[in-house]
Parts: structure tokens; sequence; C-alpha cells
């Protein structure tokens, strides 16, 4: 279901795409740091989802994200405020087109190519990691230090966010 949330965002990616997004991130610089800013809140948000994760079920409590729309919501934001995924659509997809051709056409064409490839991929991957997940789980590999690495990475991946952003 968070593949259908990834789906859902590189949909609403590509739209805006096609609305002009990079001329308006070009126009008012501080849209995109509005998102980057956005971005890293979340990072912090799951980096502390994880690290308060010590109950009984560990990782798999804050791995979990429910069944149905809560799992679609965390997809979207997940992706919806990745700046990267946002810019990779903004200032790539229009290379791509042709102003002597249909543009709505090209902009579909396009994005149902880049977000069905996009949703097999989270899909293979989400299958992959719960296979993985549901191994070291019965293992009782993951400690309490691996949710410590795990919080850090995210909260280090928001620190680079905004630095690397500025």
């Amino acid at each position: 279901m968070a593949a259908v949330g990834l789906a859902i965002s590189r949909t609403a990616h590509v739209s805006l795409s096609a609305l002009g997004l990079a001329a308006l991130f070009h126009t008012h610089p501080g849209l995109f740091d509005i998102v980057r800013w956005l971005g890293a809140a979340y990072l912090l948000f799951l980096a502390w989802k994880i690290l308060r994760a010590g109950g009984p079920g560990g990782l798999e409590d804050a791995n979990h994200v429910g069944k149905g729309g809560e799992a679609i919501r965390s997809g979207v934001m997940t992706n919806l405020l990745n700046p990267k995924a946002l810019m990779f659509c903004a200032l790539l997809l229009p290379q791509f087109i042709s102003p002597q051709r249909d543009l709505a056409a090209q902009y579909l064409t396009l994005g149902v190519v880049l977000v069905g490839l996009g949703f097999a991929f989270d899909v293979l991957y989400a299958f992959a990691a719960s296979r993985l997940a549901k191994r070291f789980l019965a293992s009782g590999v993951i400690p309490k230090a691996s949710r410590l690495v795990f919080s850090g990475v995210f909260g280090f991946a928001a620190i680079r966010l905004v630095v690397g952003g500025s």
C-alpha cells in the first residue's frame, strides 16, 4: 500500500512538472526551500519514530504503517516531501518534451512510464525488505543499537538535506 502512496506522489510530481514547476522554483527559490525544510522535518519525525520504538514490538512498531489508508499516507508523505524527487520531475522531464508536439500527450506518456516503473520497483523492494525484516526480527538480530543507527541515518539525512541545499 505504501507503493500506492509513492505512485500517487510521483503522479503529483509529474503533474506539477507539466504545470511549470521548474519555472516557479526558478522565479521563487524560497518555495523550494520550504519543500526542503518540510522534507527535513519529516525525516526527523521518522528518526524520532524509530528511536522511540523501544516497546515490545521494537522496530516492527516503527515500521508498521497499518493497512490501507495509513500506509498510503505514509508513502505519499515520504515521496511528496522529497525535494530531490520533485526536482527530478521538474528539471528532467521537460528535457524530453518537444514543444512542436502535443504537450499533454508527452507528459502523460512520460508520467505513465515513470509512475509505472517506479511502482513496480517499489512493490518489489517492499516485498524484499519485508522478507529481510522478518528474518532479522525472527533471529533477534535487531537490538536497541540498530534503532539508534537507523534513527541516526534519518537524522543525518535531514541535516544533510538542510545544510546541503543552502
